[in-house]
């Protein structure tokens, strides 16, 4: 069986970053407004009051601090609350491509590569902004690339799924050289006027290179991959073409991004650390052989107690790097960013985990070794 690499990665980031402070004042200032305009049916009792929120409930319930997005004066605006995008023409690049493409060309730049070089591209992401043509055609069609794209979605296991099926692809010989693309566009998603959530997430595209061993003695192999899932309703999203066509038709923010988000640190937690265990363990490893942990960037605190499960100590953050400071939660690209940012330092030899978790419940998780430096 042939046998599978990473070779480079890419990187696209919005012009426009949101701090937790310009966030806040944004949405404070909708609370007082929001008070007062209903203030009688609160002194009566019928409704609750609002209340405002802080930076520091914020970094402390989940370690971000900014995150990237598609429209800043949109989502900061009190009377929008959410991002402005412009309608494009058919004939335009769709925005989720046009991220897409930014990422996969850097990666096939990395790694010296031509787009001919490649057979596939998988489009893998929590959402995507329409159902057809596929995003990952479109990418394919600008790229010039004469082969196969498609479309997939596992919410927040969306980019180590995708990996998974590059690998099967060059594995069983169906592809030689594949793009994984993960756009997520994902502050479109949030209820900006919902305190325990409008923090969440970032706007990002990462892209991954995946060859044949053959082509290139550089690069990362793919020593073993994991996935599962299990049925919940603890992360869910309900927006889709068949909202229009409800009776009655639900309210927009019926359609936002929503979660029970103790019930899904309780159970998600030993769910991934005992699929790592589980999976070094059938690979002969254990955590020492593992010099880094690159995760799925949710939540500092969901992290954190992955990692000490995992490598059953306190850890450093060279072991287990975070990156939601400065991108919040991208969803599906988490665990790929933060390999993107933080694959530097390896021997030859030295190995580590990338591992997703999110809606579904689903998790996945790859071995890596790095090959010449």
């Amino acid at each position: 069986m042939t046998n599978a690499v990473i070779r480079s990665s890419g990187l696209w980031t919005p012009p426009d970053s949101v701090s937790n402070d310009e966030l806040v004042a944004c949405y404070n200032a909708w609370v007082e407004k929001w008070n007062g305009e209903n203030a009688d049916a609160i002194a009566a009792g019928h409704t609750e009051a609002k209340s405002p929120s802080s930076s520091g409930f914020i970094e402390k319930a989940s370690g971000i601090k900014a995150r990237y997005s598609v429209d800043k004066a949109g989502v900061l605006d009190i009377d929008r609350m959410r991002p402005q995008v412009r309608r494009r023409e058919d004939s335009e690049i769709s925005m989720m491509a046009e991220a897409g493409l930014a990422a996969a060309r850097e990666a096939l730049e990395s790694a010296g590569r031509d787009p001919k070089d490649v057979d596939g591209v998988i489009c893998s992401a929590t959402t995507m902004q329409r159902t057809y043509p596929c995003i990952a055609i479109e990418i394919q069609h600008a790229l010039g690339i004469d082969g196969f794209g498609y479309d997939m979605s596992v919410a927040c296991s969306s980019g180590t799924f995708g990996l998974i099926n590059a690998v099967n692809a060059i594995q069983t010989g169906q592809a030689k050289s594949v793009l994984l693309v993960t756009p997520e566009i994902t502050t479109p998603q949030l209820n900006f006027r919902d305190r325990d959530s409008h923090f969440i997430f970032g706007d990002v595209a990462v892209a991954l290179l995946i060859e044949r061993d053959d082509m290139s003695a550089d690069g990362w192999s793919i020593l073993d991959t994991r996935m599962k899932t299990s049925y919940s309703n603890n992360i869910r999203s309900n927006f889709g073409f068949l909202n229009a066509c409800e009776s009655p038709e639900p309210a927009f923010e019926d359609r936002y991004f929503t979660q029970e988000g103790r019930r899904v640190f309780k159970e998600v937690c030993p769910m991934v650390a005992e699929l790592i265990n589980d999976q070094l363990a059938a690979n002969d490893l254990s955590a020492t052989d593992m010099k880094r942990l690159w995760l799925h960037q949710a939540n500092i605190n969901m992290n954190m107690m992955i990692a000490r499960k995992v490598f059953d100590r306190e850890f450093t953050v060279e072991e287990a790097p975070v990156i939601l400071d400065e991108f919040a939660n991208t969803a599906g690209a988490g665990s790929l960013v933060a390999f993107h940012r933080h694959a530097d330092g390896f021997a030859e030899g030295e190995k580590g985990l990338l591992c997703s978790f999110g809606a579904g419940y689903s998790i996945g998780s790859v071995i890596l070794e790095k090959r010449a430096v």
